[in-house]
């Protein structure tokens, strides 16, 4: 059986990623997550209740908060400025590193110089340690994605100011 924090970490995985529903079988225990409306609804059962009891939820996350700013047209609002020429993207779906190993430096931070050789990260998937390089020439103006943090494939990682 999962332990509760095994359990607390994949909720939170769910819930930072794209997916809407997921099922996890492991030892005599089924866990089936889907996504409603902004929460994780999530099901945890054995197989031997799997045949006797519905699936029931067992933890519930709170709704989001409601936005009570007041609704703002289109023309209205402010324009942000693009300062990137290029989005560096994740080629499949994985585990986002930032460096080699935890007690390494990150490959790339804010401000780091890159061309199209530079790795700037590590996208983990199936045991297997994929570098992803840069493939461009510029300048890293932001890191959008989070060290162990789960990234879809097109999810955008690091944004570039071309040189």
């Amino acid at each position: 059986m999962l332990q509760v924090d095994e359990i607390r970490e994949i909720i939170q995985m769910v819930d930072k990623s794209s997916l809407t529903e997921f099922s996890y079988e492991a030892n005599g225990a089924v866990i089936a997550m889907k996504k409603n409306t902004g929460s994780v609804t999530t099901t945890v059962q054995s197989q031997s209740q799997a045949a006797a009891e519905p699936q029931a939820p067992a933890v519930q996350e709170p709704e989001p908060e409601v936005n009570t700013q007041p609704n703002i047209k289109a023309e209205e609002m402010p324009q942000a400025s693009a300062d990137y020429d290029y989005e560096i993207v994740s080629p499949m779906v994985g585990t986002f590193y930032t460096s080699s190993s935890p007690d390494s430096d990150p490959f790339v931070t804010k401000g780091s110089t890159v061309d199209t050789n530079t790795v700037v990260c590590i996208v983990e998937a199936m045991k297997l340690f994929n570098e992803i390089e840069a493939e461009t020439n510029g300048e890293i103006v932001e890191v959008l994605a989070e060290n162990g943090e789960l990234v879809e494939y097109g999810q955008p990682l690091f944004r570039v100011k071309k040189k």
